[in-house]
C-alpha cells in the first residue's frame, strides 16, 4: 500500500546514483580547488587574495567599496575585512575612507597588488587549462556548460530558494 506521504518522502530522498554523482562533484571540485590553490601558493597568493585582486582589477579605477567587494566575491563582510587587513599589511591593497559615508571604505588595488595578479594570472590560467579544460573534449565541455546553466537558472529562480 502506497500513500501520498510515502511517495512524497521517496521523491525527496536522493537515489544512490544521485548521491554518488553529488559526492563526486563535491570531491572533484574540492580536489580541483586544492590543486589550483597550490599553484597560486607558488606565486605567494591565496585563492582569496586572487579573488580580491581580480575583482579590483576588473573594477572601475581599480577601486571598490568594501561592501561591493564582498558582494563581488560572495564573502561575508567580516571575512572580507579580516582578509583585507592581511592584504593591506602585504601592500597588495589600500583602504581609504569614503568621504560620503563615514562607515564605508574604499578598497584600492595598489601597484604591488596589480603586479602580483599579473604574475599569478598566467600560471593560474595555465593550471586551469591543464587541470580542467584540457581533459574535457568539446562535447563534454558543452554538456558541462549546459548542466551549470541549468543549475544556475534553478538556483536563481524562486523555486531554488525553497527550503
Amino acid at each position: 500500500m502506497t500513500d501520498s506521504g510515502t511517495a512524497q518522502r521517496t521523491a525527496e530522498r536522493l537515489t544512490d546514483r544521485e548521491l554518488a554523482v553529488w559526492r563526486s562533484l563535491q570531491d572533484t571540485t574540492t580536489e580541483l580547488r586544492r590543486r589550483l590553490s597550490a599553484e597560486l601558493q607558488q606565486v605567494e597568493l591565496s585563492p582569496g587574495d586572487y579573488a580580491v585582486l581580480l575583482a579590483l582589477t576588473e573594477a572601475s579605477d581599480r577601486t571598490l567599496r568594501s561592501s561591493e567587494l564582498a558582494d563581488a566575491i560572495d564573502w561575508e563582510r567580516s571575512r572580507v575585512s579580516h582578509h583585507l587587513g592581511r592584504m593591506e599589511r602585504r601592500g597588495l591593497i589600500q583602504r581609504t575612507d569614503c568621504p560620503s559615508d563615514n562607515r564605508g571604505a574604499f578598497v584600492v588595488l595598489t601597484e604591488d597588488g596589480f603586479q602580483a595578479i599579473r604574475r599569478a594570472s598566467g600560471p593560474h590560467l595555465r593550471a586551469v587549462k591543464r587541470l580542467f579544460a584540457d581533459v574535457l573534449d568539446a562535447d563534454q565541455l558543452e554538456a558541462l556548460a549546459d548542466v551549470l546553466d541549468t543549475l544556475r537558472t534553478h538556483l536563481d529562480s524562486p523555486e531554488g530558494d525553497r527550503s
